[in-house]
């Protein structure tokens, strides 16, 4: 048994090279905010931030192609007005059917 001790070296006996070293395998491996769990979670939230990227920017080309087309054509802008803002001319009546 001596021998097997006498062959370690001396800074694996060192205690603070010990401490160091299970403190290092907690922090990566045991602990519930470990390495490799952080970044699995990370690598999820990044693909989900991702597809909301992909979503918002569909949607501002979408935008994008109303406004163009509010700018261009007046029906569609006087269509636009009346849908959205409930607007009417000054010989119109407006009334309002509530969905069910």
């Amino acid at each position: 048994m001596r021998q097997l001790i006498g062959r370690i070296p001396s800074w694996l006996k060192n205690k603070y090279v010990l401490t160091a070293v299970g403190f290092a395998i907690w922090i990566l491996f045991i602990d519930d905010r470990d390495f490799i769990t952080t970044h699995f979670r990370h690598m999820n939230e990044l693909h989900k931030l991702e597809a909301q990227k992909k979503y918002y920017e569909n949607q501002i080309l979408a935008v994008q192609t109303e406004l163009d087309q509010l700018k261009r054509n007046p029906a569609t802008l006087e269509r636009y007005a009346r849908e959205k803002y409930l607007m009417k001319k000054d010989n119109e009546d407006l009334f309002l059917v509530p969905d069910r």
